[in-house]
């Protein structure tokens, strides 16, 4: 999980940064709406938008703002209706990059996508390209802050946790099966542990060791897709150099 390990700690890293941009409310709200327009209003029957709202709050969106969202998507009426699509592709060096987006206008988003892929020197491929290696995964995050390493990981394994990675300094990240997220975080609630985040994601199964130029390179792509409003999240499978790794999350 190193390399994952990796990109979460640059993506916490920057996650100031990401809020500045004023995008992030955008992209928190549609996932609210997808989530609630899915499986209903509730978030104690529907865990899809209780992550959400939790996702929500972490970034600080006001709670009126979660509950118009929530009533907009449940409404059956003028709210905006989005569609989820993944696209797939190839980032420099042929890393395999997943596209996540959630979007009101197909063609729009498609446009912007490709765009993105081929100015970065990368392309955009189609359905089935790389989706098989990539596998979804449940992520728990803790933060350290003394926090003794091992007694959380005991305490998530005997949860039903797959993994646990405490590589890195800031934080200790617990991988689960999907359907396992839920039980988990709520033992380690049980357990007096506090949980920073909880979310669904997908872990590339091996990743694709690159120089430093093309992993500059494609930390970039992914940089763009991200930045792109209809995107909710981009995962790509290649590892980050040493050197590029302390760059960025210096």
């Amino acid at each position: 999980m190193s390399g994952h390990s990796k990109w979460s700690t640059i993506k916490r890293q920057k996650g100031a940064n990401d809020a500045k941009r004023g995008a992030l409310f955008t992209k928190v709200a549609r996932e609210i709406s997808v989530a609630a327009r899915l499986g209903g209003g509730d978030p104690d029957a529907n865990y899809r938008l209780r992550l959400a709202i939790e996702k929500a709050r972490s970034v600080n969106m006001p709670a009126d703002n979660i509950k118009r969202t929530i009533e907009k998507a449940t409404g059956g009426g003028d709210g905006d209706q989005y569609e989820e699509i993944v696209y797939e592709g190839y980032g420099p060096g042929g890393v395999a990059v997943l596209v996540e987006a959630q979007t009101d206008n197909r063609n729009r988003t498609a446009a912007e996508v490709r765009s993105v892929f081929t100015k970065s020197g990368g392309q955009l491929a189609g359905s089935g390209a790389v989706a098989w290696q990539f596998e979804p995964r449940g992520l728990i995050t803790v933060a350290r802050n003394g926090k003794d390493a091992d007694e959380v990981a005991l305490t998530a394994i005997d949860a039903g946790a797959e993994d646990v990675d405490t590589e890195a300094d800031d934080a200790i990240e617990i991988y689960t099966t999907p359907g396992e997220l839920e039980s988990v975080r709520s033992a380690l609630e049980g357990a007096g542990v506090s949980v920073d985040s909880a979310e669904s994601t997908m872990i590339a199964k091996q990743t694709v060791e690159l120089d430093a130029a093309k992993a500059r390179q494609a930390l970039r792509l992914v940089e763009l897709l991200e930045d792109l409003e209809d995107v909710s999240r981009v995962t790509a499978n290649f590892d980050i150099p040493e050197e590029v790794f302390a760059e960025v999350a210096g």
